[in-house]
């Protein structure tokens, strides 16, 4: 029976792994400009080693953080709310 579970539960996880971040379904009139969003991030501590617009309509970020921890951090490029965060530490 636990040989038929792992498999099951592979198979049902597996689409939420792969679901990408969505942010904003806001026309891209509405976002912040990429520039002035990624000199405000700097202004705050971050270093930002790579920036990106996903396929899910979010500004990413992958670098450093005010206290020098490794980040990738998704926003809604509208409101500049971070919507998911990933951390080293």
């Amino acid at each position: 029976m636990k040989k038929l579970l792992l498999p099951l539960a592979l198979l049902i996880a597996s689409p939420l792994a792969l679901a990408k971040t969505e942010c904003t379904t806001a026309e891209r009139s509405t976002w912040q400009d990429a520039e002035a969003f990624q000199a405000n991030l700097r202004d705050q501590g971050y270093q930002i080693k790579k920036f990106k617009v996903t396929e899910g309509n979010c500004y990413e970020i992958y670098g450093y953080d005010a206290e020098q921890r490794k980040v990738e951090i998704y926003f809604n490029p509208v409101s500049g709310e971070a919507v998911k965060t990933k951390m080293a530490d």
